[in-house]
């Protein structure tokens, strides 16, 4: 039966990172190691759901409630039933699938059915900034074959044309986090497509979704903060082309599999993306990053320091985690 330890830690970022809801400077997550009688250990990091509520003293109290379950060894599947979605579940089926591949000795993407892993090409987030500014952040990151483009309601169509002027050839993705209204959306899509993006990631409300009924978007719409697991598909569905799952948000691989499972029978196709977590977030959704069409795991390139033996990004392209760190 595993032993459980708990931790806190902050990941500095390399600049404050602004969005339509606020600007953040360092990721607040929980690291979960599972210790067994052998001495392997399986570990799991935790970001939670920010706008959620959830902090690590939000999410330490949710694991204790439930220390001597985990430690009676719970499986990934009961687990389910006694925690909720959120970063605390996250962490610990993580640390559950690290664990069992170290001791079964075959890795987590072969337990999970998705065969050898494949190198993804990642998007990398440029954060709200001065319009002229996007350029040069967009010109930094050129190379990248996608670029996720933040934007609040004020000037979207000047800062996405400013960063096309910086990366002329980059795929965009533009995510205004909930911040438009239906009409504002409505207005911007046709400039937006005409800009070259390829994807709006939730520009709307959560609750605004019935404006979206029989319009047909000239630009690929994703929901994210709408879907928090298959229950919720019905609000996007007819609406909504593509599903974003994040791991914190879905409460860890188990049920993101399971939800990009129930996503495809509905004809949705799929984003993997991240509470900009480090390394140790990104390993988990690079498994569910095999299944998908349009990857986000940045999270440790916006950051100032990472796990000396974490993931390895080159040009835009994340590496597989090295079975040593991860799965």
């Amino acid at each position: 039966m595993p032993s459980l330890q708990i931790e806190t830690r902050c990941w500095p970022l390399s600049e404050p990172f602004a969005i339509s809801r606020g600007v953040q400077s360092g990721v607040d997550c929980i690291i979960v190691t599972l210790i067994d009688p052998q001495g392997r250990r399986g570990r799991g990091e935790g970001c939670g759901v920010p706008y959620a509520g959830e902090t690590p003293q939000t999410m330490i109290p949710q694991i204790e409630a439930v220390r001597s379950a985990i430690e009676a060894g719970i499986s990934r599947e009961a687990l389910l039933d006694i925690l909720p979605p959120g970063g605390a579940r996250c962490a610990l089926d993580a640390a559950l699938w690290d664990l069992e591949a170290k001791a079964s000795g075959r890795s987590v993407f072969e337990r999970a059915g998705v065969g050898a892993p494949k190198p993804l090409k990642t998007a990398y987030s440029i954060g709200i900034r001065a319009i002229p500014a996007y350029r040069g952040a967009a010109e930094a990151h050129a190379g990248f074959a996608v670029l996720k483009i933040k934007v609040d309601a004020s000037d979207p169509v000047g800062a996405v044309a400013a960063a096309r002027r910086g990366a002329p050839n980059a795929a965009f993705i533009v995510d205004p986090n909930q911040a438009w209204s239906v009409e504002a959306l409505k207005a911007f899509a046709p400039q937006m497509a005409d800009l070259g993006v390829v994807l709006l990631e939730q520009p709307i409300r959560v609750g605004d979704e019935a404006g979206l009924e029989g319009y047909r978007c000239p630009v690929k719409l994703c929901a994210d903060e709408l879907i928090n697991d298959a229950s919720d598909l019905a609000k996007a569905k007819g609406r909504f082309d593509v599903i974003n799952i994040k791991l914190d948000k879905a409460g860890g691989l188990t049920s993101g599999l399971r939800l990009a499972q129930a996503a495809r029978q509905e004809g949705f196709d799929l984003m993997v993306g991240c509470m900009a977590g480090s390394s140790l977030s990104m390993a988990p959704a690079f498994v569910l990053g095999q299944q998908c069409s349009f990857v986000d795991l940045d999270g440790p390139l916006l950051h100032s320091e990472d796990w000396p033996d974490g993931m390895i990004y080159r040009d835009g392209v994340a590496e597989p985690p090295n079975p040593s760190f991860w799965g």
